[in-house]
């Protein structure tokens, strides 16, 4: 467009428009000559994520401004009052201030708009309004630091939380490991003195090759048994029936000998297969050695499900914090979401939790460790929520070139009025010190802004649902719509 070309608006036809109405003539002159008019017929006039060029002030005709979520452009805002502007209005901001437009703008008829370049907005605002350029920018930085200062606060009273509660699971297994060690050792002593009493004995090596076999067949027996929940009344039965045939036989305390024999599934029948193998003499040290044999097998197999525990959940907290792992990778939601769900698994008491993963759900990439914060801010909202008692209900599925992460909860629900602001930096509903109000303004910008996702929340009385979108390919995602990249 030649300068001749270029259509300018008279002060006098600036000062129609609010924006300008209290500027001085010369003030007025001067933008005149800075802006001109520029016409748009249909389409878009900037796209989100575009470097911020220009700003936008509307003389005539109607617009629409546009976000994008879930790969679609959804409207946030329609006008076609005059003088309402859009794009670079914040030119004005430090240089090393990334500058872009934070909206997608379209005309829905023919339009007119009266154009400033950015640096002219910026010269405009240093030159004419130094002090409030100040005053704005200290407010805007003011907001930033308090954001990230209490956002790190908030990271580290969640941290800390789960750190407790992960000593505390922790200490259970480890406690259970150590009596069942101390245990173990006396019964392994008593074990060695029942061997010896036989060993003195006269019993034959056939014999000993029998109770050998008896003991591996009571160790299988055990093995079978272990997982199985034995109703109580089937277990006093089979005690008493043992414990019966005990007294028959003189094996002194056989109320101290029955209940382990009993749990580990033996019975009369296999006990008379240990009175016909050694006889009625060697009958008392025999079972003593049995019941040290099982009872040695339980404890082993308690330490080895508490080391078990313990290893699940510092493999859990490795997980969950991605100690030795690249920041940006291609993981499983399914793992992360149950890393956080063992570290919050204090929390967790009293619940009942609902797990239900797509297992054909594919990896993704992701920064693992941000996404874990999302979980644990939405999670401790939810137990919050539900006060005590109640269903947390985590989903993964796959939808088209999205994966979904919906995490529910059977609570109160979410008012309409304070649904559309729990996404805002320090909006709260929980009492003074218990809550900053940046657990889910934190969780909109790591699923929104860091991983180009969508996060939404539906919510009724009984049934609140967040739900957190993520893109499959993400880098595909970004090539195919540059908008992404804001």
């Amino acid at each position: 467009m030649t300068d001749q070309a270029v259509k300018r608006l008279t002060p006098d036809e600036l000062r129609t428009l609010f924006l300008f109405e209290s500027l001085t003539e010369e003030q007025l002159q001067w933008l005149s000559e800075a802006g001109y008019v520029e016409p748009v017929h249909d389409g878009t006039v900037f796209n989100e994520g575009d470097e911020a060029t220009c700003c936008y002030v509307l003389l005539s005709g109607e617009i629409r401004l546009c976000k994008l979520s879930h790969g679609e452009l959804v409207e946030i805002n329609r006008t076609g009052q005059r003088g309402v502007y859009s794009g670079a209005f914040n030119a004005f901001f430090g240089a090393n201030d990334h500058k872009s437009y934070t909206a997608t703008m379209q005309v829905t008829q023919p339009s007119e708009f009266f154009v400033i370049s950015a640096e002219t907005m910026a010269t405009m605002m240093n030159t004419w309004f130094p002090m409030a350029v100040h005053l704005i920018e200290g407010f805007v930085m003011g907001m930033r630091r308090t954001n990230e200062t209490l956002g790190e606060r908030e990271r580290l009273l969640a941290l800390g939380s789960l750190s407790a509660g992960l000593t505390h699971e922790l200490n259970n297994p480890a406690a259970a490991a150590v009596r069942a060690a101390a245990t173990l050792r006396q019964r392994v002593s008593g074990m060695r003195s029942k061997l010896a009493m036989l060993a003195d004995g006269t019993l034959d090596a056939t014999k000993l090759h029998q109770i050998v076999a008896l003991q591996d067949d009571a160790v299988e027996r055990l093995d079978k048994n272990k997982d199985k929940d034995i109703p109580p009344m089937e277990l006093s039965d089979r005690e008493d029936a043992l414990t019966d045939w005990l007294d028959d036989h003189d094996v002194q305390a056989s109320w101290d000998v029955a209940p382990v024999l009993a749990q580990a599934g033996l019975d009369v029948p296999w006990m008379e297969e240990v009175l016909t193998a050694v006889g009625p003499k060697y009958l008392e040290g025999a079972v003593r050695w049995l019941m040290y044999t099982i009872d040695t097998e339980s404890l082993m197999n308690e330490i080895d499900d508490s080391v078990t525990r313990i290893s699940t959940l510092v493999g859990a907290a490795k997980q969950y914090s991605q100690i030795d792992r690249a920041p940006y990778q291609t993981v499983d939601l399914r793992e992360l979401l149950k890393s956080t769900l063992v570290m919050m698994s204090g929390k967790l008491q009293g619940y009942e939790v609902v797990k239900d993963f797509d297992p054909e759900l594919p990896p993704i990439p992701a920064y693992a460790a941000e996404l874990n914060q999302v979980w644990t801010n939405i999670i401790d909202n939810a137990v919050s929520a539900m006060g005590g008692s109640g269903t947390l209900t985590i989903r993964t599925r796959r939808d088209g070139a999205y994966a979904v992460v919906e995490i529910g909860d059977t609570g109160p629900g979410i008012p309409e009025e304070i649904r559309r602001r729990i996404f805002e930096p320090f909006f709260t509903t929980k009492p003074i010190g218990e809550g900053t109000g940046l657990g889910l303004d934190i969780s909109w910008r790591i699923v929104v802004k860091k991983h180009h996702g969508d996060l939404r929340v539906e919510s009724e009385p009984g049934r609140t649902v967040f739900k957190i979108v993520l893109p499959l390919e993400p880098e595909r995602e970004l090539e195919s719509d540059p908008a992404l990249l804001a």
